[in-house]
């Protein structure tokens, strides 16, 4: 769930989650000049030509990214034809990466809610164009008209006219999965109903919640582990942040800094309270099973667990992202010079994932790495892929880590505080309790020359300290469960939060400002 994933905040925290703002250059530099000459080498011949400079250009990627591990694999053939694991587990405790270390896999989850779903219109259980609100009475956007016309397909094909990210702060400050599917009702739209390209991980939730109602099942891992982890084998594979500890051969995750990554402890809140938007844990021998679904339209070892039909659905494109690609159903396909590419990127606060295939060439790689996604995973995945089908060459890495720089660079001067501030507002007439819509209830304090807001859903505290008059910023407190969250997130602010006054001006207002969107509170 990338950027905190695509990846944007008003914070530098940006950096953070799911589908990559580097995605979208890698994107480009994929599609970009004229067509090589097609390779004339079969496939089974091409990959263990490509391992020597693979491995060397992952690990100059790692020393230039300072990625402590990764692990690739590449499948063809209906068969994991190389895997290899580089580096570290832990910059702290070292431990060798192989091809069965558990890492994050992130918004790489969400192809698999969309096979959840497939499935679940393959039974009869689903249709892909039942209205969601039949489905779910409590679903409801700001928009009349778009409630009552999103449907299944609409779920996950990132085109719902909502911003990026909608509401996804709720759920790193601890509101639960009711409350965050909830809170979209007071979400303004910023674009027409399937017009435009706009990452979220909400609606994605709520699919995983259709899927396991309609399975009569406990939840979505439930219907997740039943339809496909266990059909496929992969073992190996978990959905909590407890599983993944409990993995003897584990990662531990790392935030990434131009100045080199900094290890990170586990959180149970991100990814994991995002259920199929990506909560999932695993390997490259198991992600290679479910490549090699992709790779037969959904067969495995000669059985049908998708139809082919019902898995072309969700390589179909719903939305355009550039004039050669677009955004399906938890993939993403790109025109390359030499052939069709569907992939997705994952991230979370300190792992990074690549999954792409190219389906007429029968082949596909997948990319794992213990270092928050800012581009890596993804540009040796495009890179591999770029090689096996003969495209041009396009150092991605290098770009990669260009983008990365320039994007924590701008982050930063967002926190540039002006030279000579206003003194900041007197805040003890401003305490007192608080009420937004999406949030719920909150309580200010004074603390010191700031105060603290205390989320009475979810139990998440943010920190406002003086930036200039009636302006502070906001950081997330690191208390109890939360405290990860922060170390993860690192040192700068996520926001910035404003006192106001009401229109008939008698109560304070407060405009929280943070991953892009305002949430106005209103005290009582």
């Amino acid at each position: 769930m990338s950027n905190r994933q695509i990846r944007h905040y008003s914070a530098p925290s940006a950096s953070r989650r799911r589908f990559t703002a580097a995605a979208l250059a890698i994107l480009a530099l994929s599609v970009v000049g004229p067509a090589a000459r097609a390779a004339d080498a079969p496939m089974d011949a091409r990959i263990p030509a490509l391992e020597p400079e693979l491995e060397a250009y992952a690990a100059a990627g790692m020393k230039a990214f300072d990625t402590p591990g990764l692990a690739i694999g590449i499948v063809s053939g209906d068969k994991l034809v190389y895997a290899h694991g580089f580096g570290v587990r832990s910059k702290a405790k070292g431990g060798a990466v192989g091809t069965r270390t558990v890492f994050q896999i992130g918004s790489t989850t969400k192809a698999f809610l969309a096979a959840t779903l497939a499935i679940a219109v393959d039974r009869g259980t689903l249709r892909w164009d039942d209205r969601v609100v039949d489905l779910d009475p409590e679903f409801q956007l700001k928009d009349p008209w778009v409630t009552r016309e999103f449907r299944v397909f609409d779920l996950l094909a990132q085109r719902s006219g909502l911003p990026p990210y909608a509401n996804d702060s709720l759920g790193i400050l601890g509101l639960d999965e009711a409350a965050m599917i909830r809170s979209l009702r007071h979400v303004e739209p910023v674009s027409s109903f399937r017009s435009t390209f706009a990452y979220t991980n909400i609606t994605h939730m709520l699919a995983g919640r259709i899927v396991a109602r309609g399975e009569e099942a406990a939840d979505w891992n439930a219907v997740l582990r039943r339809d496909l982890l266990e059909p496929l084998g992969m073992a190996e594979t978990s959905t909590t942040a407890e599983a993944i500890e409990a993995a003897p051969d584990h990662t531990q995750g790392h935030r990434w800094t131009p100045d080199g990554t900094v290890e990170v402890p586990f959180t149970p809140l991100f990814p994991y309270a995002f259920g199929g938007a990506g909560d999932m844990n695993s390997t490259i021998e198991d992600m290679a099973r479910w490549l090699r679904l992709q790779l037969r339209d959904g067969s495995f070892d000669g059985r049908k667990i998708v139809s082919p039909e019902n898995m072309a659905v969700t390589r179909t494109a719903r939305v355009g992202i550039t004039d050669k690609a677009f955004y399906a159903m938890g993939w993403v396909g790109v025109l390359t010079p030499n052939g069709r590419v569907v992939w997705h990127n994952g991230g979370t606060p300190s792992f990074g994932a690549y999954v792409g295939f190219a389906p007429e060439k029968d082949v596909g790689v997948v990319v794992l790495t213990n270092a928050e996604n800012v581009g890596f995973p993804d540009a040796v995945g495009a890179w591999v892929l770029d090689r096996l089908l003969d495209n041009p060459r396009v150092d991605h890495v290098a770009a990669a880590l260009d983008s990365a720089k320039a994007r924590f660079a701008e982050s930063a001067k967002a926190f540039v505080r002006p030279e000579n501030p206003q003194p900041a507002l007197p805040l003890a007439p401003l305490a007192g309790t608080y009420a937004e819509p999406s949030f719920g209830k909150a309580v200010l304090r004074q603390d010191g020359d700031g105060a603290v807001l205390e989320l009475q859903d979810g139990g998440g505290a943010l920190q406002l300290e003086p930036w200039d008059g009636s302006v502070f910023t906001v950081r997330q407190k690191p208390v109890g469960r939360f405290a990860a969250i922060v170390e993860n997130n690192g040192p700068s602010p996520s926001g910035f939060a404003q006192f106001q006054i009401d229109t008939d001006g008698t109560k304070p207002l407060l405009r929280l400002t943070i991953e892009n969107q305002s949430y106005m509170f209103r005290r009582e």
